[in-house]
């Protein structure tokens, strides 16, 4: 009898020593969520966005104060880019194609996974908002053109003229070349993506761009595809991205760095591997820039891009800052 129940409790012993590894296979197998240590609290609530857009991250940074939504900072956070006619990348006063239409892009998704996008819209200055009304007003995600601009007309969107005398000015003067050339940093500064996690600790993003200036007429980059320019799990994080959307495309770029949090990197991390993907496939290319901004659940954040300069804005209970990131091809 003793010996019979000393196997038995032999092979229970060994079955419990086997069962941890053989579920945590199980659990990399099947791509579950890998929690996040506990070590350090939360940051919460918490703001960030793509570049320095001071303006963006505090009209945010209010509206989580004051108790808000995740989903509304990030909303009511880039709508500033897409009023300053200054920023000529972004809404109102953003550059046109070659055709001189000034076109614009967004997208919204929220911590359920609910989302939506407008594409190459016309004579309305946000966009975003644009957006939001696809997402909670209609059973589609994506709005185009002609379609995306009388929806908009119907929720009480105005018609604007969205050219400055400034870009027109520009306009004219590239047309005695009609050159495209992509200029790193500076016309494909071209996005601002935000990332919000509001008290409740749900996260949101935001993405809105007035695209490449004098792109070919139709193009689309990757700041209003979901998991390209912008990507959302309440679970675990989530990523936007600015520069050459083509290529962010390519690799569905904020999904696979929110893809690459789950499975336990950093958004430091996530963010360098999500770059080095599309320097593999770019061999020796240096002539684009990508900017990629990643937050986790906890809200530590993380950004890499392809050349110096790309930085992004955050806000906490701890400030607002400035804060530049390191590079594919470092500084010389």
């Amino acid at each position: 009898m003793k010996r019979r129940k000393f196997l038995k409790n032999s092979s229970l012993t060994a079955a419990g020593a086997l069962s941890a590894p053989v579920m945590a296979s199980y659990q990399e197998r099947n791509n579950q969520p890998k929690k996040i240590e506990d070590s350090k609290p939360d940051i919460r609530p918490i703001t960030v966005c793509t570049w320095n857009f001071e303006n963006a991250t505090a009209k945010s940074w209010e509206v989580l104060k004051n108790g808000g939504s995740s989903l509304d900072a990030v909303e009511q956070g880039v709508r500033v880019e897409e009023a300053d006619v200054t920023n000529e990348t972004v809404g109102k006063g953003g550059r046109p194609d070659r055709d001189g239409n000034v076109t614009l892009d967004a997208c919204i998704m929220d911590k359920d996974g609910n989302c939506g996008s407008v594409v190459y819209l016309q004579n309305i200055a946000h966009p975003v908002s644009v957006a939001r009304k696809v997402m909670e007003e209609t059973p589609h995600i994506i709005l185009a053109g002609r379609g995306a601009e009388q929806f908009a007309y119907e929720k009480g969107f105005e018609k604007e003229d969205l050219f400055t005398e400034s870009t027109r000015k520009q306009y004219e003067e590239w047309k005695k070349s009609s050159k495209y050339e992509t200029i790193i940093n500076i016309e494909n500064h071209d996005t601002i993506g935000m990332l919000a996690i509001d008290k409740n600790g749900d996260i949101a993003g935001a993405c809105t761009t007035s695209g490449m200036a004098y792109k070919v007429a139709g193009r689309v980059g990757d700041s209003p595809i979901i998991g390209a320019g912008l990507f959302v799990d309440n679970e675990v994080g989530g990523a936007t991205a600015t520069g050459v959307g083509e290529e962010v495309i390519r690799t569905v770029g904020s999904f696979l760095i929110v893809e690459l949090m789950r499975q336990g990197k950093s958004p430091q991390e996530a963010c360098e591997e999500g770059v080095k993907r599309i320097m593999a496939k770019n061999k020796d290319r240096k002539d684009f820039q990508i900017g990629f901004l990643a937050i986790n659940k906890k809200g530590e954040t993380g950004g890499y891009c392809v050349h110096p300069g790309f930085t992004y804005r955050q806000y906490t209970e701890d400030g607002h800052e400035n804060v530049p990131v390191s590079s594919f091809y470092q500084k010389k």
